[in-house]
């Protein structure tokens, strides 16, 4: 995700969920922009990245354990393992916990021409 300073950073691919979820802190909306803290490697407190972009929408998601939360949208470009970028919506959520800081759901995997194989645990890098 170069417009956000991120060079490459582990994924998730979900074709499960619908949406893609970045993990971010100091999540805050000013007007039609949304500034954020990027944690891209877990287990690396000091990696961080402060990044602004333009605020896409704002929606209710509701999450795999059935809980909503509203949640800012932005959309920037994503390359999924050397294939050409290309703009994604992504919505900005704190997944502390969570092993991946990105989570890739179908809309976003739709635009490339991929076949996702669940025994998989690693098949490229996201850009």
């Amino acid at each position: 995700m170069p417009e956000l300073g991120a060079a490459a950073l582990a994924a998730k691919l979900d074709t499960g969920a619908r949406g893609t979820a970045l993990h971010a802190t100091d999540i805050a909306v000013h007007g039609d922009r949304v500034r954020f803290t990027l944690h891209p490697w877990p287990g690396t407190p000091d990696c961080i990245l402060g990044c602004e972009a333009a605020l896409a929408d704002r929606r209710r998601v509701t999450s795999s354990n059935g809980v909503g939360e509203a949640r800012p949208f932005i959309r920037t470009a994503l390359s999924l393992a050397g294939l050409p970028a290309r703009e994604v919506e992504i919505s900005l959520t704190a997944r502390p916990l969570m092993r991946f800081r990105l989570l890739v759901g179908r809309e976003a995997l739709a635009g490339w021409s991929v076949l996702v194989d669940p025994g998989a645990t690693s098949a490229g890098v996201l850009r």
